[in-house]
């Protein structure tokens, strides 16, 4: 089955962020393989990080199987967290992920801690010296990274002394500044200053070691902690959508996923190889809804 003639991708927040690079990443692509005969544009809609594109869609295109909207584990946090009002995971027809960053655990390069065990093991000792930095505030992904580092080493994430910061430019330089000891952060925009000996990368949170520049760092698992961080970009449709032209969606990201010019397109945004698709994917939002609720409730939100 083809798509429609006319696509669109709507990112929930001003161009340059996660969410335009998620619907670059799928109209490129798309059209590179020949999956769309016309451009995909990508309208911009900013508000409540993905708050009011995820309502535009529920409420006023719900039947729009032209329509894409990138979402990404954020979507799937404040949806935990009840912050797209009276819409929850139902509200929508989820599509597709396609591609994956990893949360990386990462401290000033001369750093004491070599390993995230030794990092764990002075937290544990004395969690009031240890100012941890991500880029958002309490309650993002990256303070949710901090807190599972704080349940790790027995500590409540309600006593963590957090610093919320304007994304990951900021962060690495409170820590080579020494105003943080430790840092959260995604694997994308932290391994080139990893690789240069800007920070050392403690842990990636991923289920195997990535390639590339971190392929010298081990996981949180390899180091004794169950701790995961996948922050996975994809696409949710309208609730009312028709089966076909919801298939219509599914098939051909079933078919992009395979080809040389997905790989590319990926690449070239810094993410990493993940697809879950149709079923796969729905199953996946609604487990990280209910994982990030529990978290939630546990840090007293």
């Amino acid at each position: 089955m083809a798509l429609p003639a006319k696509t669109e991708c709507l990112a929930g927040a001003k161009p340059g962020g996660g969410f335009d690079v998620t619907c670059r990443l799928a109209a490129n692509a798309l059209l590179a393989t020949k999956l769309i005969e016309r451009p995909m544009p990508v309208t911009y809609m900013e508000g409540g990080v993905g708050a009011i594109a995820f309502n535009h869609v529920a409420g006023k295109r719900p039947k729009d199987g032209s329509l894409i909207s990138a979402a990404s584990a954020g979507s799937a946090l404040l949806l935990a967290q009840r912050k797209f009002g009276s819409r929850d995971v139902d509200s929508v027809r989820w599509v597709a992920a396609i591609g994956v960053d990893y949360g990386v655990i990462v401290v000033n390069a001369q750093s004491p801690y070599k390993t995230l065990k030794d990092l764990v093991a002075a937290y544990q000792a004395s969690p009031n010296d240890f100012a941890i930095g991500g880029g958002g505030a309490v309650g993002s992904q990256d303070w949710m990274k901090s807190a599972l580092i704080a349940k790790a080493a027995g500590q409540s994430p309600k006593t963590m002394r957090y610093v919320a910061l304007e994304g990951g430019g900021p962060v690495l330089t409170a820590l080579e500044g020494g105003h943080i000891k430790v840092g959260a952060g995604d694997a994308s925009e932290m391994s080139k200053h990893h690789k240069a000996g800007n920070v050392r990368i403690l842990a990636v949170m991923s289920p195997q070691r990535l390639p590339g520049d971190l392929a010298d760092v081990p996981t949180a698992r390899e180091q004794g902690f169950d701790v995961d961080w996948l922050t996975w970009r994809g696409f949710y449709t309208g609730k009312e959508v028709s089966d076909d032209e919801y298939n219509q969606w599914t098939e051909a990201f079933a078919k992009l996923v395979k080809t040389p010019e997905y790989t590319a397109e990926l690449t070239a945004r810094g993410l990493f190889p993940f697809q879950a698709i149709g079923a796969d994917f729905e199953a996946l939002v609604r487990k990280d809804v209910e994982r990030f609720r529990v978290l939630a409730t546990e840090a007293g939100f």
